[in-house]
């Protein structure tokens, strides 16, 4: 059954259409859904008992199960939730001086497989639906409801590649950033991929106002193929053309996202490459410290080095940021925590 969460706020009028309503109709459920936060079609009490059997018998509103949920000592907040198929997925609330975070899954396991990262160790099962995407974030703000307290930004960097998933992704970031909808503005959500040239071209001709982040992570095709297989479809010459269009049709910054792996993408030679690669453009790196994931045998540097890596790169003119750690004393890294549970559950169907 599809989930009113799945309609964008045009596709909602569109509805109301097709049922034989006024438009009126679906500004009203647009409404009880993202401003009065409705969690059943009953909530909507101005809308007809006719009207809200007909949305019953006809959709639904993306159920989501709290299966666990871990704090950090730092106000990180992780949520791993089960779908209606019984699927798990994470999401994360991160707590910053500008306001209140949450980073957004948009698939159920990822086929990227990069080399370090937790959500690659279990394949892509299937996309989410953008309705499935509305909710994590519902999910959390109504959390944030009860302390008066609202999500600021919106980051899709959680499990899966965002460009994997286009179109329900830009369904999603339409209606989260609407103005009847949560209301979030676009400069303050990011689009992250890990270089699906493609997609890359797709989305600068919409022209939209959202920030784009590239998970580089290598400066060069040897190291990235071997950390990053989506390079060996989409190498970084192709990769960098695609950027540099992107860069021409929207004159927007761009984000490159960089994990510092110890004794793998850290050392001298990597400043030098990744200056020489990012040269003209407006565009800074954020370096990201490592959560260790045990099965991958990565292990991440200290602030140190960090610090040293940083300053080399501010020398040679890149602009650059390190991320601050988030959630050190829980499972932080990407898709850990749901493949915590999914090993949890392997092991009891064995016993």
């Amino acid at each position: 059954m599809k989930s009113l969460y799945d309609f964008t706020y045009d596709q909602m009028g569109d509805m109301a259409l097709e049922q034989g309503w006024k438009k009126f109709r679906a500004h009203q459920i647009f409404q009880w859904l993202y401003r009065k936060r409705a969690v059943s079609i009953d909530d909507m009490s101005d809308l007809s008992k006719d009207t809200r059997e007909t949305l019953k018998q006809q959709f639904s509103l993306t159920p989501l199960k709290l299966r666990d949920k871990q704090v950090a000592s730092d106000g990180t907040t992780k949520y791993l939730f089960a779908l209606e198929d019984g699927s798990l997925i994470e999401s994360v609330l991160m707590q910053f001086d500008y306001g209140k975070s949450i980073c957004v899954t948009s698939q159920v396991g990822c086929n990227m497989a990069c080399a370090f990262c937790a959500s690659g160790l279990t394949k892509k099962k299937r996309n989410l639906t953008s309705g499935e995407m509305v909710a994590q974030v519902l999910y959390v703000q109504r959390d944030l409801d009860k302390q008066e307290d609202r999500l600021s930004h919106i980051v899709v960097m959680g499990t899966g590649e965002p460009f994997d998933n286009y179109e329900h992704v830009m369904n999603f970031l339409s209606t989260v950033n609407h103005d009847r909808g949560l209301g979030i503005g676009a400069r303050h959500i990011t689009i992250s991929t890990c270089g699906v040239v493609p997609k890359i071209y797709e989305f600068a001709k919409e022209h939209t106002q959202y920030n784009l982040a590239i998970s580089l992570h290598a400066p060069n095709n040897e190291l990235r193929d071997r950390l990053m297989p989506v390079n060996r479809a989409y190498p970084l010459e192709e990769l960098m053309e695609a950027i540099q269009y992107y860069a021409r049709e929207n004159n927007r910054r761009l984000t490159f996202e960089y994990i510092l792996l110890r004794g793998v993408n850290d050392q001298k030679e990597h400043v030098a490459q990744l200056a020489k690669l990012l040269k003209g453009l407006n565009a800074y790196v954020n370096l990201i410290p490592y959560n260790a994931v045990d099965e991958n045998g990565f292990q991440g540097v200290d602030h140190a080095h960090a610090m040293v890596f940083y300053d080399a790169l501010m020398k040679q003119g890149v602009r650059c940021t390190i991320r601050k750690e988030h959630g050190a004393d829980i499972d932080a890294a990407c898709g850990q925590l749901r493949v915590k549970h999914l090993k949890k559950e392997q092991e009891g169907s064995r016993s």
